[in-house]
């Protein structure tokens, strides 16, 4: 049996997840991987549903994929716009079309809900990821991201 199932993630998936971040974070060059704060982000959108929603792909009950959507608003669209993060497949099953079907049914679920665009972040370097959402319908943005830590304490952890 080759049974898979796109759901949302539940506190119970936390240490799988987790783990999906660890890889994530390990390919990304604005990161580090720290287990604590991966869990302790995951349990935060986990707890608070009004905050986003975080989706799984199982196969055979084992999660192989995961997505999350953060939730907020756009004064240029003038309504709820979704932030998308943390799109990772796991490294055994990536080419398998896992990844393309989670984006799917991710999009399918903000279409649904009302909201009216989808940003994300991708490495300027990952050539392959860039690609991998240009075909689904993604475009380079002329905004260019930047960020301030507030927080020494919180980027030690």
């Amino acid at each position: 049996m080759n049974e898979v199932v796109i759901e949302a993630g539940t506190l119970e998936d936390l240490p799988e997840m987790t783990d999906l971040l660890v890889d994530l974070f390990t390919q990304e060059q604005d990161f580090v991987p720290n287990r604590v704060k991966q869990m302790r982000g995951l349990r935060l959108l986990l707890e608070e549903p009004s905050r986003g929603r975080i989706f799984v792909l199982r196969q055979n009950g084992r999660i192989v994929s995961m997505i999350n959507l953060l939730f907020t608003i756009s004064t240029a669209e003038g309504g709820f716009v979704v932030l998308l993060e943390d799109v990772i497949v796991h490294s055994e099953h990536r080419g398998e079309g896992f990844g393309d079907r989670l984006l799917r049914y991710a999009i399918q679920y903000a279409r649904e809900k009302g909201f009216l665009r989808i940003t994300l972040l991708t490495d300027r370097s990952n050539e392959e990821t860039q690609r991998f959402f240009k075909e689904r319908g993604f475009f380079i943005s002329n905004m260019i991201p930047m960020r301030m830590l507030l927080s020494p304490q919180a980027a030690d952890d």
